[in-house]
């Protein structure tokens, strides 16, 4: 593949502020405090650097996939920067990408993500101000929104620019803030009792309850 072919990639520097901008914008919600927190944060960033590697720098998935999609999908410019929006290109999207519907649903669920990091930080942090259990608020309906956040915007990304990487990353991810909830659910039972187990059994853990049980 050709320098002349490459369209819109070898930009090491778009690629290392956009991963920059995402990484600092996502500390400013989540403030991590704890070493779990740290791995937690490091394990995301690397998922955008990644990203952001192959969208602006060398586009290693289209690559090495070269081949199979110019015979599945020969009217496509694969060495072009829009063909990175694969499943835009993939479902014959032929219009500007970033109108795409994937895109669109990707923009949907990276600032729902953002969003829900920055309105359960702010839950959270009143609580542990006053060495209270965090209920009100999202809260109310999940126990781990910060981490939902988290996983809708890893989805959203996914959906705007799909990598190797980035897909073999995702699970392990995921995997990662499930263990780490479940982590902090017996710190939060070692400390509130029975009160964080009323809590978690009217109150959705990744996904909303939306009926509380009958009271016996």
């Amino acid at each position: 593949m050709g320098a002349h072919q490459m369209q819109g990639f070898g930009l090491w520097g778009l690629a290392f502020v956009n991963s920059m901008v995402f990484i600092l914008f996502a500390l400013s919600f989540f403030k991590p405090q704890s070493a779990r927190d740290w791995r937690s944060f490091s394990a995301f960033s690397a998922f955008l650097v990644a990203l952001f590697a192959e969208m602006y720098g060398f586009p290693l998935t289209i690559y090495l996939f070269a081949g199979w999609f110019q015979s599945h999908y020969p009217s496509v410019n694969w060495f072009s920067h829009d063909a990175g929006h694969l499943l835009e290109m993939m479902f014959g999207w032929r219009l500007n990408p970033h109108f795409g519907p994937f895109h669109i649903a990707s923009f949907v669920l990276i600032g729902g993500g953002f969003w829900m990091i920055s309105v359960g930080w702010a839950v959270l942090h009143a609580a542990q101000q006053h060495h209270a259990m965090a209920i009100t608020g999202i809260y109310a309906r999940l126990r781990h929104p910060q981490y939902v956040g988290f996983i809708l915007i890893l989805t959203g990304f996914l959906l705007q620019w799909p990598t190797l990487l980035t897909l073999a990353m995702y699970p392990v991810l995921v995997v990662m803030y499930v263990r780490l909830a479940h982590h902090e659910e017996k710190v939060a039972i070692a400390e509130f009792g029975d009160a964080y187990r009323q809590y978690m059994a009217r109150t959705g853990g990744f996904f909303p309850k939306w009926r509380t049980p009958s009271p016996r």
